[in-house]
């Protein structure tokens, strides 16, 4: 018996609606949770921003993302992928290549994970000072 490689977790339960007129002034989250929970992953954001300055082949990610199993690359570049963010060009040769770049619809992504990236960094600090805070408070 072999282990899956298909994404796992990418059902989001919603409470049933009240009343069966739903109110036209807010769309329905489901689809909305779905997008953010693979775009919002950590692993996600790091290949978009690795992918941002063009192909990448997988060994090639896998170096520049410090800490990701072949496993948790291979889940992530096919969540992706069909999601559209991200698209697989596999060449010809021996032993064959295979590239990975991001779409259009991923391309549009770059400026938003940039950011997140630049606050994190610059926060990163203020953020460990705090957990440090709270956890002193909450040891006893």
């Amino acid at each position: 018996m072999g282990t899956s490689l298909k994404p796992a977790n990418t059902d989001f339960p919603v409470a049933p609606r009240p009343d069966p007129m739903p109110d036209p002034n807010h769309a329905d989250c489901r689809g909305v949770a779905s997008v953010l929970s693979r775009v919002g992953d950590k692993w996600s954001v790091f290949v978009i921003m690795m992918l941002s300055d063009g192909p990448k082949r997988f060994n090639e990610l896998k170096r520049m993302i410090n800490g990701i199993s072949q496993r948790m690359l291979t889940l992530t570049l096919r969540g992706l992928e069909r999601d559209g963010l991200v698209t697989r060009t596999i060449f010809p040769t021996i032993p064959p290549r295979v590239d990975y770049e991001l779409t259009d619809l991923g391309r549009g992504l770059q400026q938003p994970v940039k950011a997140l990236g630049e606050w994190a960094i610059k926060h990163q600090t203020q953020i460990a000072t705090a957990r440090s805070r709270f956890d002193e408070r909450n040891e006893t």
